[in-house]
């Protein structure tokens, strides 16, 4: 067992248990203030940097485990703020969950950094375990239970140059290097200067050098052009039959606006009638788009099966493409083992009986007249890269169609567009993403944004389409080569403190 060492180390080992516990929630909730729309990553930093030192002062498993259920509740109650959105859609009947809300998923998710520092306390403690075990728990949350990876702490990075590290390791080597970086702060802090300022340095050069690593490709004069459209429609409206034409008719106008572009595209949920008895929402849409081929999200029933999809239309109005989303949000859009409890007789929770949209097969890639090949997403599936490495092939382009309307105002509707530029430089490809309202963008290969249409404007933008870049390390490669790296790591120290290691490493 190791002693408080350093400067800062021998105070925080006198802070009684309760006390560690406030501190813990209160840093959590600070070092969520990197991600956006604050972008206040040097907070981050600062924050971790303490919570590592809440980390070191451990000494037991029980001790981890609840320090890090404090750390992450408090991160999460801020950085996922906005899940209490959809429950001010109708305030009379669901506002009075939106605060139950909040504290359960904060406490839920909290509960990943529990495990983390439990781990990594059990392992024999030190930076690399603390490291390890945060990079790890961030994976294990991306597939746990259909996974939910919103706010890793790599997040921070999007709107820096260390975005470009993405291209090799994906969203995880960007929380390893938050961690990393979180270290060497804290060793500055507590006077063990040397190594803090070498880590400091390398993060330093790290976020010089990424931009190099995913150089933006030239966009052609002749590259296609492509009109997005977004009508904003509030959620509490949209499907209010005073105000469905109100936006269905915005959006014919967008759509017949000015000269052709090449493509057009609506958001989710976008035609206001089921895909089967659309025949004449649709001519409309052809009759406005002048032979210019046209991305439509809509809802569909198959059997007694709903499904969201999103069709593509050709200049003739024939359905060229269809596509059904297959990573649907549990409890939002579906209950999870809602057929087998239909089949015992809880028929409301059922998808067939036409509560909830059913999964649609999987990632594919449909072609594009004219333009190339696409990679459709529909909203919650834009912060899964697996959904993205799944498909049956690379395409030229990702085509995200998003009801970001859902997240509010405030923080989730920026956070879901900042992860939708880090599927672009993971993949090398650039993304059409289309939002009933904010944020509406195309992105380069790079993670730029190369046009947009800002939050609650109801507009349309023509853009010309990016070319894609060659693909990266991590799309060839994925996740897979860091996670077995990070649990040989894990079980190296596992069995150097089982033989009686002495002290941490680092």
């Amino acid at each position: 067992m190791s002693m408080a060492t350093g400067l800062l180390e021998p105070r925080l080992a006198r802070l009684g248990p309760k006390a560690r516990l406030a501190l813990g929630a209160g840093l959590g909730a600070a070092a969520a203030l990197g991600q956006a729309p604050w972008g206040l990553w040097p907070v981050t930093l600062l924050a971790l940097a303490a919570l590592y030192g809440v980390f070191r002062i451990t000494r037991t498993l029980r001790q981890g485990l609840w320090a890090g259920w404090a750390a992450g509740t408090g991160y999460f109650l801020v950085s996922l703020n906005w899940i209490i959105e959809p429950f001010l859609v109708d305030v009379a009947r669901h506002g009075w969950m939106a605060p139950f809300a909040l504290m359960l998923m904060g406490a839920g998710m909290g509960l990943f950094w529990a495990i983390g520092w439990a781990w990594a306390r059990g392992i024999g403690g030190g930076a690399l375990a603390w490291i390890a075990a945060g990079v790890l728990t961030e994976a294990l949350r991306g597939w746990l239970f259909t996974g939910f990876p919103w706010a890793q702490v790599g997040h921070i990075w999007i709107d820096t140059g260390l975005l470009g590290w993405a291209s090799l390791g994906g969203a995880l080597l960007l929380s390893g290097a938050t961690l990393m970086g979180a270290v060497a702060m804290w060793h500055v802090l507590d006077a063990r200067r040397i190594p803090g300022a070498l880590g400091l340095t390398a993060l330093a050069g790290a976020l010089v050098a990424g931009p190099m690593l995913t150089p933006a490709p030239e966009v052609a004069p002749d590259a296609p052009q492509v009109r997005l459209v977004q009508p904003n429609a509030p959620q509490d409206q949209k499907w209010d039959p005073d105000h469905i034409r109100t936006f269905f008719t915005r959006q014919l106008d967008y759509t017949a606006a000015d000269a052709p572009p090449d493509l057009i595209v609506w958001p989710e949920t976008s035609v206001p009638s089921l895909l089967n008895q659309a025949a004449g929402a649709l001519g409309a849409v052809q009759d406005a788009a002048r032979g210019v081929p046209v991305v439509l999200g809509i809802q569909r029933l198959d059997g007694l099966r709903l499904y969201n999809s999103m069709i593509l239309m050709d200049g003739q109005g024939d359905l060229a493409a269809l596509y059904d989303k297959h990573h649907l949000v549990p409890f939002g859009e579906y209950i999870p083992f809602g057929d087998r409890l239909g089949r015992l007789g809880i028929s409301g929770l059922a998808a067939q009986a036409g509560h909830g949209y059913s999964s649609g097969p999987g990632p594919q890639v449909i072609e594009v007249p004219g333009i190339g090949t696409a990679l459709p997403l529909i909203c919650y599936e834009g912060v899964f890269a697996r959904a993205l490495r799944g498909a049956p092939g690379r395409a030229d382009f990702l085509l995200l169609i998003t009801n970001d309307a859902w997240f509010g105002q405030a923080s989730g509707p920026y956070q879901h567009v900042a992860q939708a530029r880090l599927r672009s430089v993971e993949q090398g490809l650039p993304m059409i993403r289309v939002a009933n309202t904010g944020v509406s963008a195309m992105i380069n290969a790079a993670g730029q944004i190369t046009a947009q249409i800002g939050l609650g404007e109801a507009a349309w933008i023509d853009a010309p389409l990016p070319p894609p870049a060659p693909p990266t390390l991590y799309a060839r490669m994925g996740d897979g080569p860091l996670v077995l790296l990070l649990l040989a790591l894990g079980l190296g120290l596992s069995l150097r403190h089982r033989a009686g290691g002495k002290g941490p490493v680092l």
